[in-house]
Order: C-alpha cells, then sequence, then structure tokens
C-alpha cells in the first residue's frame, strides 16, 4: 500500500484531514505529520525556512521507512512540499500543490504578510488564530468547519506564527517548477483569500503536464468546506 502524505500549512495540525484520512486509508497508508511549532508537535522548535520544514518531513519518513510515496501539500504545506520535490522527487509518485503558489510573497492575500507578522505581535497568539482561520472558509466564521479550524490554529506556538511568516516570506519555488517530474494536480477553491489565480495559473502552466480542478464556492479549504468532493477528486487522481 503505497503512503499518502498530507502536509498541513500555517497554523494547520493533522487533526484538519481527519475527513481525508476517513475516506483515503484503506486504499493508502495515510501520514499527516504535525509540523514543529504546530499541533501535537507545538512543543518543538519551529523551523526557520521552507527548506528545514521539508528536511524535517523527509527525516520524518525516513524513519518510518518510507522511501517511495505520494504527496500533498496545503497553502504553506504546498510551499513544503515543492521544496521536498526538489530534494526528494524521485521517491515522489503523484503530487498534489492544494492551495498554494510558488512564491511566498503571495501577491492579493488578504493582507501582507508584514501586516501578519505585526498583527500577531499586537494581538497574540490566540486572536491572530481564530482572525487567520476565518479567512480560510467562504462564509469565515459562520462556517460549520471554522471553530474547530480555529481551535487546531491556536495551537500553535508564538514563536512559530512569526517563523512561519517569515520562512514564506523569504522562499519563492517559481524557477523549480518546470523541473517537477511526477504527475502533479493542482487544486484549488475559486474564493480562495489567500492564493489568487495568478498563482494557481503559473501552477498549472509551468509543471510539465499538471492536471487542475478548481472547486467553485469555496476558499482556502475546500477540503473542509466540500470534502466529499475534494476525497473524489484526490482519489480519482491517485488512482490515475
Amino acid at each position: 500500500m503505497t503512503p499518502l502524505v498530507l502536509v498541513h500549512g500555517f497554523m494547520g495540525g493533522s487533526a484538519q484531514w481527519d475527513a481525508q484520512v476517513a475516506a483515503l486509508q484503506g486504499r493508502y497508508h495515510v501520514i499527516t505529520p504535525d509540523l514543529p511549532g504546530f499541533g501535537k508537535n507545538n512543543h518543538l522548535p519551529a523551523r526557520t525556512s521552507i527548506g528545514a520544514y521539508a528536511d524535517w518531513v523527509i527525516g520524518e519518513l525516513r524513519q518510518q521507512g518510507v522511501t517511495r510515496y505520494h504527496l500533498m501539500g496545503h497553502s504553506m504545506g504546498g510551499m513544503i512540499v515543492q521544496e521536498m520535490a526538489r530534494r526528494d522527487q524521485a521517491k515522489i509518485g503523484r503530487l498534489i500543490l492544494y492551495g498554494t503558489g510558488a512564491v511566498g510573497v503571495l501577491p492579493g492575500r488578504f493582507e501582507t504578510i508584514a501586516q501578519s507578522k505585526s498583527r500577531a505581535l499586537m494581538d497574540g497568539a490566540q486572536a491572530t488564530a481564530r482572525r487567520i482561520a476565518a479567512t480560510w472558509f467562504l462564509d469565515r466564521e459562520n462556517a460549520p468547519g471554522y471553530e474547530a479550524c480555529a481551535r487546531l490554529a491556536e495551537l500553535a506556538a508564538p514563536d512559530a506564527i512569526q517563523a512561519g511568516l517569515d520562512a514564506m516570506q523569504d522562499w519563492r519555488g517559481d524557477e523549480f517548477l518546470p523541473s517537477i517530474t511526477p504527475q502533479t494536480l493542482v487544486l484549488w477553491g475559486d474564493g480562495d483569500r489567500t492564493y489568487q489565480w495568478p498563482q494557481v495559473l503559473q501552477l498549472w502552466t509551468t509543471i510539465p503536464g499538471a492536471n487542475l480542478a478548481v472547486v467553485p464556492g469555496c476558499a482556502h479549504a475546500v477540503h473542509l468546506e466540500m470534502p466529499d468532493i475534494f476525497n473524489q477528486l484526490v482519489a480519482r487522481f491517485l488512482s490515475g
């Protein structure tokens, strides 16, 4: 059974993938690591670069004896898996870049990364977690999945919030896109407030042979807003 590795994004955690684990576990050994500083690993020192997070995930997989796997990354996790592809490409079967882009500056984001860093220092970790979690959903705080997502975001260590924002701001992977060889799916909700269409278009048109799935009526958390459609898209792509 081929492992499927799901890498969460900024202020996320393994718990956000529960619906995907339930839907896909019978066909794949689903691995959902919590990044250092987030979720169940909020006690671990946060990494300060996207590449360092990628190295950490690869190291965790090797410790588990995983040498061949499918890979999906969401948001900042999508940046991390692009770096994993750069380092570990021969081991990756299929790649899913979900709600993400190839540059960390995030043009068109609901607020700049510099603004997020400043507001996090001013407002504190808990308020920052709840505010950012709301941007993930089309209906913001009124979305059914918001409260669980916000509670997960609240687990992020304060230093991890700043480290994650710094890591994204300093990263770009657009030059590597033409060198990505695994069959790739670019998956996006058309109401995403974090990653705008030009970033998605760049992934789709620059990665050789990439497929595109756009889910209408969703924001940044398609896997929580429309889990059945999301799971079907993922399962169909992975099955080839």
